[in-house]
């Protein structure tokens, strides 16, 4: 076998596990959708900081594979309606999980 075949061989095993390592699965994400994630985790809290009548502080944000889930201790239904409205709306969504309890 000669070295360029060896050479070639390897770099194709090296480029498959690094595909596959990258590949998403049903508990995993890939990388670019752990770069999306983020993206629409910073723009949910962006959304619900700028919104006055809620407090940043007491909504969390987390998003896996575009499925925003908010937890957290609010003062009003209005206010758990009012940051299920804001995560709806945001772009890249695909559907909210409202886990928000009243204090």
């Amino acid at each position: 076998m000669s070295n360029f075949t060896r050479v070639s061989i390897l770099f194709a095993a090296v480029a498959l596990t690094g595909l596959v390592g990258c590949a998403s699965t049903q508990r995993h994400e890939s990388t670019g959708q752990y770069l999306d994630d983020s993206g629409i985790t910073a723009k949910v809290k962006t959304a619900i900081f700028n919104e006055p009548t809620l407090k940043s502080a007491e909504i969390n944000v987390e998003t896996f594979k575009g499925r925003v889930q908010l937890s957290g201790f609010v003062s009003s239904r209005a206010n758990i309606d009012r940051a299920v409205q804001l995560a709806q709306s945001t772009n890249g969504v695909t559907s909210v999980a409202n886990d928000m309890r009243l204090k």
